[in-house]
């Protein structure tokens, strides 16, 4: 029997063991149930001295039955238009409430209406038959109300605490005790998922310390920092519930918060919260990009779109990290047509998948070609230009693994340099408008194959001599969350257990989010003229093996350790971007400067490059470095077998 009940009860509040339809028309079913058991007790009241016989009760109960039939009716029509009975019982907040409310009172007012036009058409006998006093369907309504609002509530209460799966309480402290930090204490007490206990507020504003909300009280920041307050309370959670604060002061308190062993959730911003509400499932754990101390950079958006808007682009690499999202960005400024060309065939379904299917993309209605093809493979390229003619190029395809490429020169100068030449030659043939090509920080005084197979591509696409098409570069350093790069590394080491791996101690790393990346590669093909390449301001350098820390503080693996396994081959400690003053000019964005790099005659660079190209076929990694040092004198290479071909001084 107790086992019926409940699944009785999930199936009217939950949905569980019901169709959705069927759960909202059993709450209906309970909500007339509670109005005729509202009807009968006021009726029990209003007769309780005034029954002396059975016969006399019998009555009564004929007399007000047909009494109960018209006010069910009403009931039931404003049940229908204010949707009482849509919501889920488990959930119920002001909002059920409110409408439990309209529903009362549009039963006395359509009651109150119908009685009063009755009376015009009906005799005096007839009306008393049928209709109950005005002042009988107030307290009919409000008896209803109480009612209704009470049954939620104990229901809801009695699932949390009965029905939905039992866990242990987590002892967990909101930071920010004002209208955000409410709405996270009432978001915490809705999910039914875990089960948390709200041990305190945390806030700076002394109106506020010393104070309770809801009898929770509110302690002054020094309290969290306090190990004894966080031991004694055994907290496991903190939620930071400020989305307005300043990023600086945002990481330093959750750097603090790491160092103590807590877990850490964040709420995000108010303009991220869906319809204006915030769920559990909306606050996030804190990530390690939010870690990292520097605040995002927000580029313009109204000269991209007066380049872009109407416009048939074209993007390469456009399955990769960089090129997915410039493919995304690129569709918000309302392009003619996109063409997404990869040579990945799974990453190229998934972008595919993504971009046709799923919301604001599908909206758009923007056409999107999508091709597999090689850059590296001339006849398809050209295929391609001359089927969609492309006025913008956004080359982004490139062999981009430094310690792989440092193994195959072959391959990197194959994709690199010949597929960068390629679509090059071709962004001129077409007369395509601009040519902008995705570079890194590693082309600048390259140590490694890939870095200089980048450089070189640069030095072509500088050397371009075309009236109606323009080659800008835009340079930067790694990007967090990239296919390959170091975060997604430790956070797979981290699940298998560790250890976390890092190449030197002193190691640093320049970084920017992907959206950050693109946003520069699009700002930079609008604003950029002809030979420009553009660095980024990025920043303070970080260190990898500070950021491994961090990552295993965040986990809370603390028994996880870091590893120096000693640099790669071709890998250096610190990347350059020439973005001292010395070596760039400034241009109207404050985050973006111009490089000043050596100019190259166009005769040079095409005898030195084919000359490179023609070294393919011999598969000779050698020789193909060799000439690779030869166009690139600063090319020198560190911890490489290929270090025997450096000239010593």
């Amino acid at each position: 029997m107790k086992r019926l009940l409940k699944k009785l009860a999930l199936a009217l509040f939950r949905g569980r063991y019901a169709p959705k339809s069927f759960s909202k028309w059993l709450v209906l079913l309970f909500d007339c149930c509670i109005l005729i058991g509202s009807f009968w007790i006021y009726i029990f009241i209003k007769y309780i001295y005034n029954v002396d016989s059975f016969n006399v009760v019998k009555d009564i109960i004929h007399h007000e039955t047909l009494h109960l039939i018209p006010i069910l009716i009403i009931f039931l029509i404003n049940a229908f238009v204010f949707g009482s009975y849509q919501g889920l019982v488990r959930y119920s907040g002001f909002g059920d409430i409110k409408k439990i409310a309209f529903v009362s009172m549009g039963t006395f007012v359509l009651a109150f209406m119908t009685k009063s036009i009755a009376i015009n058409f009906l005799d005096t006998t007839t009306i008393h038959k049928w209709f109950v006093s005005h002042t009988e369907v107030v307290f009919i309504s409000m008896l209803t109300f109480i009612a209704m609002t009470l049954s939620r509530l104990v229901i809801r209460r009695i699932y949390n605490e009965n029905i939905s799966q039992k866990q242990e309480p987590i002892n967990t402290v909101i930071y920010g005790a004002g209208d955000a930090g409410l709405i996270t204490k009432n978001a915490l007490e809705h999910d039914t998922s875990a089960c948390y206990n709200i041990i305190a507020f945390i806030d700076n504003s002394p109106n506020k310390i010393g104070k309770s909300i809801n009898g929770i009280p509110v302690y002054n920041p020094e309290k969290i920092r306090n190990k004894e307050f966080v031991k004694k309370n055994n907290i496991e959670l903190i939620i930071f519930a400020i989305p307005s604060m300043e990023n600086e002061e945002k990481t330093k308190i959750i750097n603090e918060i790491i160092d103590l062993g807590l877990k850490v959730k964040s709420v995000p911003h108010l303009n991220k919260w869906i319809d204006n509400k915030l769920t559990m499932n909306q606050i996030e754990d804190i990530k390690i990009e939010d870690l990292l101390g520097r605040e995002p950079i927000i580029l313009g958006k109204e000269n991209v779109t007066e380049g872009l808007k109407g416009k048939v682009i074209m993007v390469t690499g456009a399955a990769g990290s960089i090129g997915s999202e410039i493919c995304r960005q690129v569709l918000h400024y309302k392009p003619k047509k996109l063409i997404v060309l990869d040579q990945a065939e799974s990453p190229l379904y998934d972008i595919q998948f993504e971009l046709l299917n799923n919301e604001p993309y599908r909206s758009l209605n923007i056409p999107i070609e999508f091709i597999v093809g090689n850059v590296k493979d001339n006849t398809k390229m050209r295929e391609v230009f001359k089927t969609y003619r492309p006025q913008i190029v956004y080359h982004a395809a490139a062999y981009k693994h430094v310690p792989l490429m440092e193994e195959f020169p072959y391959e990197a100068v194959f994709v690199n340099v010949l597929g960068t030449k390629n679509v090059a030659d071709l962004a001129i043939e077409f007369e395509v408008e601009k040519f902008v090509m995705v570079s890194t920080d590693k082309a600048v005084n390259p140590t490694n194959v890939m870095g200089a197979t980048k450089r070189i591509a640069e030095i072509y696409a500088q050397s371009r001599k075309c009236e109606k098409t323009s080659f800008v570069t835009t340079r930067f350093g790694n990007v967090l969350g990239s296919n390959g790069s170091v975060i997604p590394l430790f956070k797979k080491q981290l699940a298998y257990g560790g250890p976390l791996t890092v190449t030197d101690r002193n190691i640093i790393r320049y970084f920017m989010t992907i959206p950050e990346a693109c946003s520069l590669v699009l700002e930079a093909g609008v604003m950029g003229e002809k030979e420009d390449i553009f660095v980024f301001d990025m920043g303070e350098p970080v260190k990898i093996y500070d950021l491994a820390k961090k990552m295993i503080k965040l986990s809370r693996k603390e028994g996880v350790e870091i590893e120096i396994t000693g640099l790669r081959p071709g890998e250096k400690l610190y990347e350059e971007l020439l973005s001292t003053k010395e070596n760039t000019i400034p241009t109207e964005h404050a985050k973006i400067m111009r490089a000043k790099v050596r100019k190259y005659t166009q005769e040079e660079v095409n005898e030195k490059i084919n000359t490179l190209i023609d070294l393919i076929p011999t598969c000779d990694n050698f020789k193909i470095v060799a000439q690779m040092k030869n166009i690139v004198p600063e090319f020198i290479s560190n911890n490489s077998i290929y270090s025997c071909l450096d000239k010593k001084e």
